[in-house]
């Protein structure tokens, strides 16, 4: 059964750096709230895509390993369609972009939460992940309720979910890397 998810642990990385790209898109949100919405929308664009793709890459990887690998591979497809849309319609209105980043938050955090519950019964620290995943509904949910809210709000909004996000697919990264190291030092071949 270890063997199975041997290429997750080997790949801990991609989840880290998932979690970088959040953190280091979060902050620039913070920096620059004053930024058009034009730049806006190429920022969350190439977050979307750039974290799509990673989970594409994730997913296939897991695909030899892992039974419901799908769930990441959807997740992923999720957010390359949105970052893909948002780079040819940049002049979207405010709430239309809205709407967009709500969407993927939901769809890529029910993924997520899929996928958490398919890997709680083979490595600990998987909370991590469901409350990335939660994480990425609420806001979702949040945005879909209060669509009228200023973009000043929704920039700070989106920059400190980001962050939030980043963090713990961190933490959840490297619980997946402790576990590795642990499994190759009692000599389980991973």
């Amino acid at each position: 059964m270890l063997t199975m998810f041997a290429q997750m642990f080997r790949n801990w990385w991609m989840i880290a750096l998932r979690g970088v790209l959040a953190i280091v898109f979060g902050i620039l949100a913070l920096i620059w709230p004053d930024t058009t919405k034009l730049a806006l929308v190429l920022l969350f664009g190439a977050f979307a895509l750039t974290d799509g793709g990673l989970a594409v890459a994730a997913g296939i990887a897991m695909s030899k390993y892992f039974e419901r690998w799908w769930a990441l591979l959807l997740e992923g497809f999720t957010g390359i369609v949105i970052g893909v849309l948002t780079f040819f319609w940049p002049n979207v209105t405010g709430l239309v972009l809205l709407y967009l980043i709500a969407s993927w938050a939901v769809i890529t955090g029910i993924f997520e939460i899929v996928a958490a519950i398919q890997l709680r019964k083979v490595i600990s620290g998987e909370w991590a992940m469901i409350i990335s995943g939660l994480m990425s509904v609420l806001f979702g949910i949040l945005l879909f309720v209060f669509p009228a809210v200023g973009a000043m709000s929704l920039v700070w909004l989106i920059g400190m979910y980001a962050i939030a996000f980043g963090i713990m697919a961190l933490v959840f990264a490297f619980r997946v890397r402790s576990l590795w190291h642990n499994l190759k030092t009692v000599g389980v071949p991973v």
